[in-house]
């Protein structure tokens, strides 16, 4: 079995719009466990784009709860 490491680029530095869930979690020092209820039970401090059944977390939505400029 394959573990993948996440290594997060600084969100100020991140030039994606939206970011998986497991480099979501890193920059909240959440669980993705915690993320996926988050957006399962429509709670929590931002809301996910699904996409094709998957979660991305939108880079904006991440620096406006941390408080993070662009």
């Amino acid at each position: 079995m394959s573990t993948k490491t996440v290594q997060p680029v600084p969100l100020a530095q991140e030039t994606r719009t939206a970011l998986p869930t497991p480099e979501a979690a890193f920059h909240l020092n959440r669980a993705a466990q915690t993320l996926r209820l988050w957006a399962s039970l429509e709670r929590g401090p931002l809301r996910p784009i699904r996409i094709n059944g998957r979660l991305a977390w939108p880079v904006a939505e991440l620096r406006r709860v941390l408080g993070v400029a662009a």
